[in-house]
């Protein structure tokens, strides 16, 4: 039993793609509607994350129409200090992995550590740069990246836009499935 996902998604294939850009309106009030878009502005990925649900839990589509979901994304508590999301696969509900937010190391630097479906830590998201100053002046970009098996496997830039929140995500080649 495989535990690949679908590498194709609107023709576009996730494994040779290496540029991305993400975006979601800056104003929302009930829910964040994030894009992601190949680097050529295809649509490959929609995720609608509702806010103000007790228990987080939101799916990733392979487009608009939510017709093709991709990932379910479940966080494992209500309230918590270091979050724990399990990211399983739509179609099958077998887990895949699950991100951890390090709670009192991320306030003043965010980190994220990447997991396997046994538990065990493969890598980690961490914010780069001026991380403490954009604590108090959130108009700074942000920047974070991923590491895997000591490797920078992705960098996740900020752009600054006046009403659209922009982030171009830059991957490498790496043993990682995409």
């Amino acid at each position: 039993m495989s535990t690949a996902l679908v590498r194709q998604v609107g023709g576009v294939s996730l494994a040779t793609q290496s540029h991305y850009i993400i975006r979601r309106k800056f104003w929302s009030l009930f829910e964040r509607v994030f894009r992601v878009f190949t680097g050529d502005g295809q649509l490959i990925m929609y995720i609608q994350h509702p806010l103000l649900k007790l228990r987080e839990e939101f799916m990733v589509y392979a487009d608009e129409a939510k017709t093709r979901p991709l990932l379910k994304v479940k966080s494992r508590q209500v309230v918590a200090i270091n979050f724990s999301y399990d990211v399983s696969d739509a179609q099958t509900d077998q887990l895949l992995g699950s991100v951890q937010k390090k709670g009192l190391r991320s306030i003043i630097r965010d980190k994220f550590l990447i997991r396997d479906p046994a538990g065990v830590e493969i890598g980690y998201a961490e914010e780069q740069g001026a991380a403490l100053l954009r604590r108090f002046f959130p108009i700074l970009t942000s920047k974070h990246a991923i590491f895997v098996g000591g490797d920078q496997v992705a960098f996740i830039r900020q752009r600054f836009r006046l009403f659209t929140k922009e982030f171009t995500v830059d991957t490498q080649p790496s043993s990682v499935d995409p």
